[in-house]
């Protein structure tokens, strides 16, 4: 892994030299415009709008648009008078029950490795954040940016998960949701029956990204062909929407289809009788 920010965490008077590394992966499958003609790989030219010409990289600038049409150039001079010591710290502000937070508020976590001389205070700040079921809220500036983050216990490890500010959660009152809305009891008994039956340990390893593995199937296929085209894969059919008069009658089956799977996986062999 490569670490993408050295600094330290600090609490109190305790800082602990750190270093940051990914805790997840992006794998997306990666394409490449071409030209329909010759597969010529199409590459994108940074142009300016207002005469279409190509500018290079040395005559970029970043600015920041306070009206329309108007804008304020800042250079990396600017960049680096907003507090730099920032920068540096993961500043943790205050612990708080994780339970306490919204799951939408967390946003991308890293792992947190201790640098030189800091082992023996990362191993104490991670057994408390894990024996409290705490988390250490922090603010951090990464990349030019300042993130509001939680420093969490997982497993050995620190993870610093970077989180939303509370103003980049849209409310969902903007949403046409129902409200509170009185449900019948055999519907509702049905439907915590199946759920109940429905419910198992939480593995992640059996959930695996089916579009991405079929669609690489049909890049393979292609590749063996030599790019040419290869039968059509069969689609499978989506699951409709259920209508809410056919409710009752979904749930029943539902409950049928997975009432009995369970049953077959907990079914116990019955004692056998003593003679008389």
């Amino acid at each position: 892994m490569r670490p993408i920010w050295k600094g330290t965490i600090s609490f109190g008077l305790v800082s602990i030299p750190i270093t940051l590394y990914p805790a997840t992966r992006q794998e997306d499958l990666r394409f490449h415009f071409l030209r329909k003609g010759d597969l010529s790989p199409i590459n994108n030219k940074r142009v300016a709008e207002a005469d279409g010409k190509e500018v290079p990289w040395e005559n970029i600038v970043r600015g920041y648009r306070y009206e329309k049409g108007k804008f304020v150039v800042l250079s990396d001079d600017d960049f680096s008078r907003v507090d730099i010591e920032a920068t540096q710290t993961v500043d943790i502000q205050e612990f708080v029950e994780v339970e306490e937070i919204n799951p939408m508020f967390f946003s991308k976590p890293y792992y947190m490795e201790p640098g030189k001389g800091g082992d023996k205070a990362y191993a104490l700040l991670r057994e408390v954040l894990g024996g409290t079921k705490k988390v250490g809220i922090a603010k951090v500036v990464i990349k030019t940016r300042e993130h509001l983050a939680a420093v969490k216990a997982q497993g050995e490890a620190l993870v610093l998960e970077l989180m939303h500010f509370s103003e980049e959660i849209i409310d969902s009152g903007e949403l046409h949701v129902p409200g509170a809305t009185k449900m019948g009891k055999k519907e509702t008994d049905m439907a915590k029956q199946l759920v109940e039956s429905m419910s198992g340990k939480w593995e992640p390893e059996k959930y695996k990204d089916d579009y991405k593995e079929a669609l690489m199937e049909v890049i393979e296929e292609k590749v063996a062909a030599g790019g040419k085209d290869v039968a059509k894969p069969k689609k499978t059919k989506g699951v409709k929407a259920t209508n809410v008069i056919d409710l009752l009658s979904v749930l029943q089956q539902s409950i049928a289809k997975h009432g009995s799977h369970r049953a077959t996986k907990t079914a116990k062999p019955k004692a056998k009788r003593k003679a008389a």
